[in-house]
């Protein structure tokens, strides 16, 4: 199983922060966004949580671009992502 790193978005920070996270791609623009060492959802709240399946695409940031989550795949949905 390759990992690949995508960028789940933060919620209530004040400003865009994206954050780095682990996760396992099982269709062209879908992952599975894994559990990194350091995730403590009382510290941080994640827009997808570890374990979502989520479609990512290409999103300009100031450092550059980034593989981002921008929406929750159901498994229903999974045979058209």
């Amino acid at each position: 199983m390759t990992i690949e790193e995508i960028y789940v978005a933060l919620l209530d920070e004040g400003v865009d922060v994206w954050r780095p996270a682990p996760a396992h791609q099982i269709g062209a623009q879908t992952y599975v966004i894994l559990r990194p060492d350091d995730y403590d959802a009382d510290d941080e709240t994640w827009e997808f949580p570890p374990g979502t399946i989520v479609r990512c695409a290409t999103r300009k940031i100031t450092d550059g671009d980034i593989l981002a989550a921008i929406e929750r795949v159901e498994l229903s949905d999974r045979k058209s992502a």
